[in-house]
């Protein structure tokens, strides 16, 4: 299957079990505080074994055709877990999670699991936004002593700044699909209007602005 038609089966999967939800009137709140018309838990797709196997079979082609030289799989806590397990099962390689910061009992890890030293790892994320957590578990696994080949996601937000992280870090990545190929297929799919398919694509050029005209409303 040609790319740019993956990319858009997996957004319309999303949108098709929920694991997107659009609002431009009542924007989500993410982590880092951004404001957001769109929010993204990928971990919905676990609940469709059609969807959860589609994506596994994608993310491991993806792997197999970037990473071919690949000896473990490594899944970013919490939402990159189960689906880096069904990717490392298919493989049949080792895995490991990254923990978003180490324990503050018994062992204390930041890295669960056990892998061969000097191990060539592919990362796992469910999603990029901003890069930070993704980027983070890419250097823990480096200090550890481990050669991250790259990452690969189900879905990424597209921001400019985030893809300068990653070339800046020297990390290679590739996502199944972006927001690009999402806001077609929801106006496409009608999900959206165009007026709010126009809103959308106006956050993702500039979030921080977007967002920051909602303080105070």
């Amino acid at each position: 299957m040609l790319k740019n038609n993956t990319s858009a089966k997996i957004a319309n999967y999303l949108l098709q079990c929920k694991a997107v939800k659009l609002n431009v009137d009542e924007p989500f709140t993410w982590t880092s505080g951004l404001r957001s018309p769109i929010y993204c838990d990928n971990r919905v797709t676990l609940s469709y074994p059609e969807i959860r196997k589609y994506i596994t079979q994608e993310l491991v082609s993806a792997i197999k055709n970037y990473y071919p030289t690949v000896e473990a799989i490594a899944g970013v806590a919490t939402a990159g877990i189960a689906q880096g397990a069904l990717i490392a099962d298919s493989l049949e390689l080792p895995f490991a999670y990254v923990r978003s910061e180490p324990k503050k009992h018994g062992l204390k890890n930041s890295i669960e699991g056990r892998l061969e030293e000097g191990a060539k790892v592919v990362v796992v994320e469910d999603l990029i936004s901003t890069g930070k957590s993704s980027l983070k578990a890419v250097q823990d696994l480096k200090e550890f002593g481990f050669e991250v080949l790259g990452l690969v996601s189900i879905f990424n937000y597209g921001f400019l700044e985030t893809d300068v992280k990653f070339k800046e870090t020297n990390c290679h990545y590739h996502s199944l699909s972006n927001f690009n190929a999402l806001a077609k297929e929801a106006q496409a799919s009608q999900y959206i209007t165009l007026e709010q398919a126009e809103k959308i694509v106006s956050w993702n050029k500039d979030a921080k602005t977007w967002s920051d005209s909602f303080i105070g409303v």
